[in-house]
């Protein structure tokens, strides 16, 4: 009886939004609130900003705030829910705001941070396609990035990278180097299997995205979804993501040249090596796809 009452207090407090500082305790996804903050174990200044299963990094300093990525998109007040969070943990101003790459389901939301006077900042592909498609939910950058940036503000340093086309051709590898991390979103989700975020994948440039991201120094990977368990990534994940690509693309290769894309190969594409991992049955078939376009279609 007592658990039937804990489960349903924890359902409510979900349905209702509720907020919260996150502890150390373990929480199940179910338990877990639509929005939660939660401050990166040894950092000073590093925090998570989760609503749902999107999920962005801002960074604290004396002279104000670094944020990244909305995350609103399909939640009209989810901006401005973030730019709260953030004044929960700090009462100095958000200075930036970054978005990772141009896709809304991350980026849409910026009216709050731009209210709050924070400067846009993405990469000039972002840029190019927003003007483009006048979402009125994703203001547009103030500045862009080229190859690399980096921000310094009240004594620590975020580098912005583009490291090439990957998951989009905007993509901007986010760097804390003090606390080695990174913030990288999509292309590289940790200890699961890609899916939608395939459509417009270019697989053999990310190949070589992804193994410059291993050249840089750093130690845990914040990724744009969590992980079930709110798993931080590692270098580890990241060369099993490499390996993935690396195998699916050799195998549907194999089924391109006998002919089998489009159809034939979705369904006879399998890899054993990586069936354990959440997402592997619907994520199969968006990767069998995605190779078959390059395989199949030389794009």
């Amino acid at each position: 009886m007592a658990r039937r009452h804990i489960t349903a207090m924890a359902a409510a407090l979900v349905s209702a939004g509720v907020v919260a500082i996150a502890t150390t305790a373990p929480v199940t996804a179910q338990q877990r609130p639509q929005i939660e903050t939660t401050k990166v174990d040894g950092t000073d200044n590093v925090y998570i900003f989760r609503n749902g299963n999107h999920q962005a990094m801002f960074v604290v300093t004396p002279d104000g705030v670094i944020a990244t990525d909305p995350v609103a998109y399909g939640r009209p007040t989810g901006g401005q829910q973030y730019v709260d969070e953030i004044k929960k943990v700090t009462d100095r101003p958000i200075r930036y705001l970054v978005y990772s790459h141009h896709h809304y389901d991350h980026i849409a939301g910026g009216k709050a941070f731009k209210d709050a006077g924070a400067t846009i900042i993405a990469h000039k592909r972002a840029k190019e396609r927003l003007e483009v498609l006048k979402d009125p939910h994703t203001p547009l950058p103030d500045e862009t990035v080229d190859t690399s940036r980096t921000i310094t503000l009240g004594g620590t340093t975020v580098e912005l990278s583009f490291v090439g086309l990957n998951h989009s051709d905007s993509t901007l590898v986010i760097r804390v180097p003090r606390d080695k991390i990174v913030f990288i979103v999509d292309l590289l989700p940790v200890g699961r299997m890609p899916g939608r975020g395939m459509i417009d994948f270019h697989p053999l440039e990310a190949e070589d995205s992804i193994k410059r991201i291993l050249a840089m120094d750093w130690e845990r990977l914040i990724p744009g979804h969590p992980d079930s368990g709110g798993r931080l990534g590692t270098k580890k994940d990241v060369q099993d993501q490499l390996a993935l690509l690396q195998d699916a693309s050799a195998e549907v290769q194999k089924l391109a040249r006998e002919g089998k894309c489009w159809e034939p190969a979705e369904k006879e594409l399998k890899l054993p090596k990586y069936e354990s991992w959440p997402g592997y049955e619907q994520g199969l078939p968006f990767v069998a796809r995605r190779y078959c376009g390059l395989w199949g279609r030389g794009t």
